[in-house]
């Protein structure tokens, strides 16, 4: 008896303990940023731009991203996602793409290189809790620091 009564209350808790925890599985409120990038007052042709939340100010989730084509961008175009809300570090890569990306390894696949306009450009910028457009004009000296990015390769 005693067996039956713990089976129906564990036959009745169960479902409940589940649609909870899924109800709780919503993530994230992520926002749409979009804009310009330009350098050498130019549109930047190809390249990336990531949205990484600022934890030194009490911001985290998943970082925001977005591929850079004909000078501009939005997180919501298809290959992006939507930055969390709060303070942000802005990072941008700018690619020449009349350079073919090679590949890192001949004989092998996976990474490949990519002659860069800039290698990394740093802002920051304040996501507001709904779609915002943030416009970039990443300044001449940043094409005159290193030629790639610290592990010396850019994914395309």
């Amino acid at each position: 008896m005693a067996w039956r009564l713990a089976h129906a209350c564990f036959a009745r808790i169960i479902p409940v303990l589940l649609c909870v925890a899924a109800l709780g599985c919503g993530g994230e409120k992520t926002y749409r940023i979009s804009g310009k990038v330009t350098f050498k007052g130019q549109p930047v042709p190809s390249g990336k731009i990531y949205f990484i939340p600022d934890g030194s100010k009490g911001n985290s989730g998943a970082s925001g991203y977005a591929d850079i084509k004909d000078g501009q961008y939005d997180t919501a175009a298809s290959g992006g996602r939507g930055a969390p809300p709060g303070p942000v570090k802005v990072v941008v890569q700018g690619i020449d793409p009349s350079s073919p990306p090679t590949k890192v390894n001949p004989k092998e696949d996976g990474e490949v290189k990519s002659k860069v306009l800039f290698a990394h450009y740093e802002t920051t910028y304040e996501v507001p809790k709904s779609s915002s457009t943030k416009n970039i004009d990443v300044p001449a000296e940043a094409g005159k620091g290193p030629v790639a990015p610290k592990s010396g390769i850019i994914i395309p």
